[in-house]
Formats: C-alpha cells, structure tokens, sequence
C-alpha cells in the first residue's frame, strides 16, 4: 500500500513513522500517510510567519486564481475525492458527493469574494477642523491561522477554513482530524498546483495530543477550531491573546406548528435527523411539535424514518452508513438505553451493527437525559410537544447551545417572531436546521461556538481595519 505524503511549506514530504486510515463500515485499511516529525511542525510553523508578508501582499489575481483553480480541479476529480471521503470516513457515497460539490462551491465563493474584496474612503472633512482629510479604510490578515478540522466533513469543513485564509492573505496550517486525513492531503496537491508562494499553506495530519504546541505557538496569532465544545473552550482559555473562532457542537431543534405542511416537515426530518449518521452539528436531534398536530406528525414521521437506507455507505441507495467507529457507535447506544431506563418510550430504531446505529426515535424523554441536553452526534431524534409556539420557542431556548434551528410554519409572523426569540445563529423558516448555504454567515451563540464561517464573514474574521488618512486634498 502506498504511503501517502503530507504537505510542509507548499511541498510534498515524508517523516519517520506511518498512521493507517480505516473504513468505519468493514475496517478495511484505505490507506497509510507519513506522520509530520516536530522539527518537520517546526519548519511549518516557521515558513508560515516567514512568508506572512509576502502572502498579505499577494495581488488580489493571484489569491483569486489560486482558488478558482482549487475548485475547478475539484469539480474535474469529484467522484475520485467522494468515493475517497466515503473510504475513510463512512459517509454514504450520495452526501460524500454532496460535499464535494459544496467544496467546489466554498472555493469558487471564495475566488469571488477575492476579487470584491477592497479598501474603502470616508470623507472627514464634516467638522471644519478636519477639512482637505480622507480616510483609506483596508483590511489586514491579523496573521497565520491555524486551522483545526473536524472528522464529519474531511473536505467543506477545511474548505472553509482554507478558503478564506488564502482569499485575505493569510498563511494557512491545517491540523486535520487524525480518523480523516485523506481528504485535507489531497486538497494540499491540488493547492501544490497553484501558484502560492512556498510556505502559505501546509497541511500536517499530526495527532491530536501534539496540536497543544500549535495553538499556544505565538507564530501562529489567529486559531480556527471545529470540534466539541470542551476542546474548543479548553484552547481558547490557553490562548486568551490570540484571536480564536470557535465552531462547536449543537442539539438542534425543529419546531412543527400547527399550520406546517406535516408531510414535507416528516420527510425533511427524518431524512436530516440521520444525515451524516446523524453526525453533523445541524442534524436535527430535538422535534418540537405543537400539540394540535402531534399525533398526525408522529403518523408521518415514524414511517419516513423507518423507510431510510441503512448500509454499506459505498451502496449509491444508502442514506444512513456507520458512525466514525464503533466506539462512537456503543457511546450513542448507551445513552438511548439511558434514556429508556429514565422512562423514554422507544419509537423507532435503537439498535446497533458494529459501528452503525439504526436511525432512532425517542418520546418522553426526560429533560436531564444526554439525548436532551447534549449533543448526541449520532441518528437520533426526540419527538416533544408543545402546547403553544410560546412553549414551542422556549423549549427551543432552554438549551446551553444554540447553532442553527428550524421552523415548520406558513405564518410570517411567526418567522420573524422566530428570528426575534431563538437564541441561535441562524434560524431556517419552512426547513430543517440542518440547511447551510456556504456563502451565508455561520455560527452559533451559547456554548455552540464564538465568530462565523462563510467566506465573506470568515473573511472579516481573519481580518482588523486599517486606516490611513490623506492630508490636505482638495475634496
């Protein structure tokens, strides 16, 4: 089998010891890459400040067309790098093919954004002492970022981090999820390919245990992390100077009002309660339901769930495939049989096959138990009414997250009364939580995270404004 190198400083290198990749659904080998020596972190961590000015200065052609190239080289190896996100993550080929098409999207976003992206002018001259002044408003990259990516999207989710680095100009060091490096080592060739300056961007599948002397590095001044919420508010304690944005963890809810189409609202959450095996921080975990119509929603969503695929992730048919391992498998087990043991009612799923969970569905559960209150990261959902959309969005509130959520309703009122109340980061009216476009702002509030994703809003975030001001012009 061949071992597959990593990227230091723009360029493919080998180290001393191997780490094997395996499939989540059989536990076959994928495939072995080359593990990053500290000095090898070194020399990383050293050509990225170094080239920091230089990569701040790039012309905006040269930062556009290096990510214009990214995505069209994605879009030309798109089954390749899906099938190659199914092997090593688990995620069934029809959502590996999903995200690399939203990955060819982030870059292309990003192209675009780079070409818009100016400086701006303010006239001062409004008081009398400021006459024959103007303000030259820039933006400057705060400095090289450290990206920390999870293992649920191997390819969008750096993308996003990526992207945006390389569109300010700001070098890049990804630290990619140790159960998922394939996917961030092929994105460094295609990046190889471009025509950055030697030290932008590297890509080091280093382990987890050994990105501590990252983050607290003074080199690199700004940490993007996703991950779990302990992780990510661990390192921004140990780090309180450096900027860091934090995208973390989510138990999503999905409110179903009386006036909802139940058909469209059953399918959509049964379908995105599982989605990714149910591991994505936007899967819908929690159902609100009011009342009025919880038995008839209940009817429609219990069979959509149990019509679900569940398989061989490689199957194209398959929509729910295993989770990351089967210890992730036996964690989200345990804690639906926790559930059930408090008084939950089983009424769907429950089951497990080594490292797949049955898509699950719970009732009566109880508000201390972890399928309530924290984040399962696994297929499943529990159904709760609400007497009224004032008890409805309160129970979405009463949660120490809040990323994203979803609104079943035809009432405009009661969308913009939503986007009022929720105390989330987004709100999606007539849809699941779990909907993301790649160019709109992204994040949460709570313990789901601090800054936002997409392009032009990361943009900002790896960015401080700059002002000059001109001295006496005639304006």
């Amino acid at each position: 089998m061949d071992v597959r190198t990593f990227w230091l400083a723009g360029r493919a290198a080998t180290g001393e010891t191997e780490l094997t990749v395996t499939n989540p659904h059989d536990g076959r080998a994928v495939a072995r890459h080359w593990v990053p020596t500290d000095d090898q972190v070194e020399e990383a961590v050293e050509a990225a400040a170094a080239v920091a000015g230089q990569a701040a200065a790039l012309p905006v052609h040269v930062r556009a067309e290096a990510l214009a190239h990214v995505s069209r080289r994605l879009a030309e190896r798109a089954d390749e790098i899906a099938h190659l996100i199914t092997a090593e993550n688990g995620k069934p080929i029809m959502w590996a093919r999903g995200e690399v098409s939203r990955a060819v999207a982030t870059f292309r976003f990003a192209a675009e954004e780079t070409r818009r992206w100016s400086g701006g002018v303010q006239r001062l001259d409004s008081e009398p002492a400021a006459a024959g002044r103007l303000a030259y408003v820039s933006r400057v990259p705060k400095g090289p970022v450290l990206a920390i990516t999870p293992f649920n999207f191997p390819l969008n989710l750096v993308a996003h981090k990526v992207a945006p680095a390389i569109a300010v100009g700001a070098p890049v060091i990804v630290k990619p999820a140790p159960a998922t490096p394939l996917s961030s080592l092929l994105l460094g060739e295609i990046l190889a390919e471009t025509d950055l300056p030697a030290g932008m961007f590297s890509v080091l599948p280093i382990e987890n245990e050994r990105a501590s002397a990252l983050v607290t590095d003074s080199r690199l001044p700004v940490v993007s992390f996703t991950g779990s919420a302990p992780v990510g508010y661990a390192i921004a304690d140990q780090v309180p100077r450096k900027h860091v944005t934090l995208e973390l963890g989510g138990n999503a809810a999905a409110v179903v009002l009386a006036d909802a189409d139940l058909d469209w609202a059953a399918q959509r959450i049964a379908l995105y309660s599982n989605y990714q095996a149910g591991q994505s921080c936007i899967a819908v975990q929690r159902v609100i339901v009011e009342q009025s119509v919880y038995d008839a929603f209940a009817e429609r969503l219990l069979p959509a769930v149990n019509a679900l695929v569940t398989g061989d992730p490689a199957d194209e048919k398959t929509q729910v495939g295993p989770l990351v391992s089967e210890a992730a498998a036996e964690r989200v087990e345990q804690w639906v049989r926790e559930a059930v043991d408090a008084g939950a009612t089983l009424l769907a799923g429950g089951g497990r096959d080594g490292a797949t969970v049955e898509p699950t569905v719970l009732g009566s559960v109880p508000h201390d138990a972890k399928v309530a209150c924290e984040e399962v990261f696994g297929p499943v959902m529990i159904l709760q009414p609400a007497a009224s959309i004032d008890e409805a969005y309160a129970m979405v509130n009463d949660s120490k997250y809040g990323l994203q959520a979803g609104v079943f309703t035809r009432s405009l009122d009661a969308a913009f009364r939503a986007n009022r109340e929720l105390e989330v980061g987004g709100v999606i009216i007539g849809d699941v939580p779990s909907y993301r476009a790649d160019q709109m702002p992204y994040g949460g509030v709570k313990d789901s995270g601090i800054g936002r994703e997409g392009l032009h809003s990361a943009m900002e975030d790896l960015t401080y404004e700059k002002v000059m001001v001109l001295t006496g012009l005639s304006l």
